[in-house]
């Protein structure tokens, strides 16, 4: 993410969660304007692939956040711990799902975890400060 784009999502009074989902609506609204048909199934086709299934939405959307940040997409990260809450997942999960993705994607996703920290003490409320040494 871009430094205005991090300017733009991490500012103002309404917070970062809000103006996140603001501006991915705004944005939604050219692309679904200005996309092709192309662009239009691909979006239909990412809507039917997180409905519940086999798998539940949870789950899913706990996936989702896990391939997002191992591939480093703030944006992406943002709306899988959004959606996360809103379907359910409790903080406790998304930090997992979270250590899940450090471990796969190394440490070039620390900076990237503590964005998603964050988002997750702006939506859930601050948690706690110390877990404990858990090394085996």
């Amino acid at each position: 993410m871009s430094a205005p784009a991090e300017a733009d999502a991490g500012g103002g009074s309404a917070g970062r969660a809000e103006e996140f989902r603001k501006r991915r609506e705004r944005q939604n609204e050219c692309v679904h304007r200005l996309g092709t048909q192309v662009t239009k199934r691909f979006f239909n086709l990412d809507g039917q692939a997180y409905k519940a299934g086999a798998i539940d939405e949870k789950h899913k959307e706990l996936m989702g956040l896990v391939a997002s940040a191992v591939l480093r997409c703030d944006d992406c990260i943002s709306y899988h711990v959004l959606r996360g809450v809103e379907v359910g997942a409790s903080r406790e999960q998304i930090v997992e799902a979270l250590d899940i993705a450090l471990i796969v994607g190394g440490s070039i996703v620390i900076p990237h975890l503590r964005r998603a920290y964050e988002l997750l003490d702006e939506v859930c409320g601050p948690g706690a400060s110390d877990q404990g040494d858990t090394t085996p």
